[in-house]
């Protein structure tokens, strides 16, 4: 398999990632401008997940000398191992949905600083005990300042809120952050599994342990697998939106819009699937903590071009500019946490 040893490739790898988990959500706003139910949409993403895990896993995950090759790794994988692997992937599924539907009730902007700088916090912390790599005072420090643009996002939506919204709209929002909070929450474990069910010398695995690539595969089968529940309930008696069914998937779901949903799933995989790749060199607290700088990418997207704040008061602007600027020391303070 492919095996990544530099720091510097891993960084590159890492803000990659960063990129992709704070872009895939526009996808869903694509799809949601044209009338597609998010929960419908849902569907396809983790199609895109999955599809993308196994062109790496029979790709980069089966060619090179080092390691171990995509199919043996798998059938010499312990049982406690899958479990891992496939429990993040449930997890990971439960709070994923609620970053969805929050994105659905509050907006990006809101959604992504609240629930995936809080998954942040709790799984730089949820990884660097078990693997305790890069210098712990310049890490955590970076991990003050996300909660620092947390605190601002929050500060931000405050603001928005006191516009002449109406009672419903405000409600809504005010019900998208609480349920940004519980997935972020669920988010914050879901990576610390994953890295459980793997060896992080690549170059020779534990035995009963995963590569990255097959950690990756079991991963997005428990992803899929966990939608039959998760977004089964979701369909049917919805926390926002209308009942939707099976039948409408098939019957009015275009083309267009299936693709729409299995594009953005496959650049959430990329970014999930460099995260685990680089987790080797950069160390799992590092890697997942850097690449939920995605937050800044979301947040812009949802500022600059999604015009989520367009109707805020005066004053907003230069919270939202703190948010960002501490958003951006701390992902540099995390990229120099290993270097130092």
């Amino acid at each position: 398999m492919v095996i990544i040893s530099s720091y510097g490739v891993a960084v590159v790898m890492v803000i990659i990632t960063m990129i992709c988990w704070g872009s895939w959500a526009n996808t869903q706003k694509l799809s949601g401008s044209q009338k597609w139910p998010f929960q419908l949409f849902y569907w396809d993403y983790c199609l895109g997940v999955l599809i993308l895990a196994l062109i790496l896993a029979f790709t980069m995950g089966s060619i090179g000398t080092g390691g171990q090759s995509f199919i043996p790794n798998l059938l010499q994988g312990s049982g406690s191992s899958f479990q891992d692997a496939f429990l993040g992937g449930v997890i990971f599924n439960a709070g994923n949905l609620m970053l969805v539907i929050s994105i659905e009730m509050a907006g990006m902007a809101v959604a992504f600083p609240v629930c995936v700088g809080l998954a942040l916090v709790i799984g730089v912390v949820a990884n660097y005990i078990p693997h305790p790599v890069g210098n712990p005072t310049i890490l955590f420090t970076g991990v003050a300042c996300i909660v620092v643009a947390m605190i601002f996002s929050a500060m931000a939506y405050k603001k928005l809120s006191s516009t002449d919204f109406s009672a419903d709209a405000k409600n809504k929002v005010r019900k998208g952050l609480i349920i940004s909070i519980i997935g972020g929450i669920l988010m914050g474990f879901f990576y610390r599994f994953v890295a459980a069910s793997m060896s992080f010398n690549f170059e020779h695995l534990d035995v009963g342990k995963y590569g990255p690539y097959t950690a990756i595969v079991i991963f997005s089968l428990g992803i899929v697998m966990s939608s039959f529940l998760w977004n089964s309930i979701n369909m049917y008696k919805p926390i926002s939106g209308n009942k939707c069914t099976y039948g409408q998937y098939f019957k009015d779901g275009s083309a267009k819009l299936h693709l729409i949903g299995i594009f953005g799933g496959i650049i959430w995989s990329i970014g999930m699937s460099f995260s685990i790749i680089a987790s080797g060199a950069a160390g799992p607290s590092i890697s997942y903590g850097l690449g939920q700088g995605a937050t800044l990418i979301a947040a812009i997207w949802g500022v600059l071009i999604w015009k989520e704040f367009k109707k805020a008061p005066k004053g907003t602007n230069p919270l939202l500019l703190v948010m960002f600027a501490a958003y951006l020391i701390g992902i540099v303070l995390i990229i120099l946490a290993k270097i130092y």
